[in-house]
């Protein structure tokens, strides 16, 4: 009885010690689990937080790409407005220059006229400023419009009025020229006026 008394005894402390360890060793693995867990949260909150530190960056780094692309471009528009109004301003500086000796024999005939009363010299006076103007107009892309004895080209010419035509041939052609036209570098800067025949 005895003996019975002592393997029974043995046998509930072995169970005791076996459920204390089974009961040890699953609060073991739910401590374990338990830090595991907290270890993900951590570490989630760190990915995070680094993640939000560097868009926070990039966003940083983007409005001061912006901001400065934004003051380059301010600065390339205002210099070009001033560029171009200087254009504007100083555009016809080398024409007037070019155009100052036709003035100044303008002058030197209108002297001459005071004291001279040679009409022929005078004449060939004007004819020779009248010349080196025709060619400082050439020289700077000026052309003449031709208009006499052509078809009216309502993309050149400008009809004033119209008269019985003198000759057969001239019906429906401009007989006359009013006032001359002139172009510009293929552009018309001024139409010329004209009389047709009809």
């Amino acid at each position: 009885m005895t003996k019975r008394k002592e393997e029974h005894k043995k046998y509930s402390q072995d169970s005791v010690h076996a459920q204390e360890a089974q009961f040890t060793g699953e609060t073991t693995a739910q401590e374990q689990s338990g830090s595991y867990a907290g270890e993900e949260i951590v570490s989630v909150e760190t990915e995070l937080e680094n993640k939000i530190t560097e868009l926070t960056a990039g966003l940083a780094a983007s409005n001061d790409k912006y901001l400065r692309l934004s003051a380059e471009f301010d600065n390339f528009r205002k210099r070009t407005l001033k560029e171009k109004m200087d254009l504007m301003k100083n555009a016809s500086e080398s024409v007037i220059v070019s155009f100052l000796p036709v003035i100044d024999d303008v002058e030197r005939a209108i002297k001459a006229i005071e004291t001279t009363d040679n009409l022929e010299t005078t004449k060939e006076g004007i004819n020779l400023i009248y010349n080196k103007f025709k060619d400082f107009t050439k020289q700077n892309g000026v052309v003449e419009m031709e208009a006499k004895g052509l078809e009216l080209d309502t993309d050149h010419h400008e009809a004033i009025t119209k008269i019985p035509a003198p000759t057969e041939d001239l019906k429906g052609k401009i007989v006359e020229v009013v006032q001359k036209g002139y172009m510009l570098n293929d552009k018309v800067i001024r139409y010329a006026k004209v009389v047709i025949g009809e």
